[in-house]
């Protein structure tokens, strides 16, 4: 780390770092007044450079500028934009004898915030025996929404390169997990409980990261299309905006009757199939099989008279179209009533209790 020799003391915590000399206050100015400190954050999410312009005003009027990490990302653009910046990383003290005469300092925050200078910052103006500067935090930049998916797609990166277990998974080995971490979601949601929702979509959306990892890399069967979480994202971006016409377009709707049939027709436009039992996945619950193939047929208009049979099966068959027919997803009220079931299982288990 590059420092030049600092004539002020230690803060009250030790020796630090020397900062450079301060300059000589400026005619005019009060020898004696505390100046001012300004911590500058930055978003690591956001790209190095593009900085709010408070933070670009105050960098360019700063009597000096440090930064305790020689590797900050944004360095080089501060330079580049003719700021000096020097690498050094005072102490509390330090900082406050480098602001006399009414100086200036900004502190480019490296990414854990400076919590010692701060902590030390905090000491001295609890004592009471200093004239602090004025202290303003100024976030040079800010997370967007969304902005901390991408530490998950970086967290994502690192782990497929460093895990042993990570590193061998595959499309298919991941399948079960997918289905599994689907299946706890809906019980979160069932349960109603906020913190468990909040946990579940989280393992969900992993699921989505990691196998777009898998598929950036390619394989032997398809090591000539691969794609990324980018491709991923954008590609629902892109029918989500084509399937909301009311939305982004010229259509409109007001009911979510008319929402639906705009989502219909611009779906069929794109998959052009040549059954309406194309892309119902066979693999699903049976009863959510059924009503998905009951509602494609209600939905197309088409007269299909369901399969007669023995057994419970065909029995199920018909109750599942019913429901669909009446608005009742099969599927869910199953689970509601198996849940019940359940309750009172165990409420037979413990008598007495509850």
């Amino acid at each position: 780390m590059n420092a030049t020799s600092f004539d002020g003391g230690p803060d009250a915590t030790g020796t630090g770092t020397p900062v450079p000399d301060a300059a000589a206050p400026a005619p005019g100015t009060d020898a004696l007044a505390p100046g001012r400190i300004v911590l500058l954050t930055t978003s690591h999410r956001v790209a190095p450079g593009l900085l709010s312009w408070p933070a670009w005003q105050a960098l360019r009027g700063a009597d000096q500028v440090l930064c305790a990490d020689g590797a900050h990302p944004q360095l080089p653009y501060l330079r580049e934009a003719g700021i000096t910046v020097d690498e050094t990383a005072p102490h509390a003290q330090e900082l406050i004898d480098a602001c006399a005469g009414g100086r200036t300092v900004v502190v480019v925050a490296t990414g854990e915030g400076e919590p010692r200078l701060t902590d030390g910052l905090s000491r001295l103006a609890g004592s009471g025996r200093i004239q602090m500067p004025d202290l303003e935090l100024l976030p040079a930049s800010y997370d967007l929404p969304g902005a901390r998916f991408l530490d998950l797609v970086q967290v994502m990166d690192r782990i497929r390169v460093e895990c042993p277990w990570s590193s061998q998974q595959t499309h298919e080995g991941l399948a079960k997990y997918g289905i599994e971490e689907a299946y706890e979601l809906v019980e979160a949601i069932e349960e109603g409980d906020r913190d468990e929702l909040r946990e579940e979509l989280g393992d969900v959306l992993l699921q989505v990261v990691f196998h777009a990892r898998i598929a950036e890399e390619g394989g032997p069967e398809d090591e000539d299309d691969p794609f990324s979480i980018d491709d991923v994202v954008g590609g629902i971006v892109t029918k989500l905006i084509h399937r909301h016409p009311h939305v982004f377009g010229d259509e409109t709707a007001t009911t979510p009757e008319e929402v639906k049939e705009h989502w219909l027709r611009t779906k069929a436009e794109e998959k052009r199939r040549t059954s309406v039992t194309e892309g119902i996945p066979l693999g699903q619950p049976g009863l959510a099989l059924a009503a998905k193939l009951a509602s494609r047929v209600r939905t197309a208009g088409l007269e299909v008279e369901l399969p007669r049979g023995e057994g419970v099966g065909y029995e199920l068959l018909a109750i599942a179209a019913r429901a669909e027919a009446e608005g009742v997803d099969p599927e869910t009220a199953l689970r509601t009533a198996a849940r019940a079931y359940r309750d009172a299982i165990r409420a037979t288990e413990r008598p007495g209790e509850g």
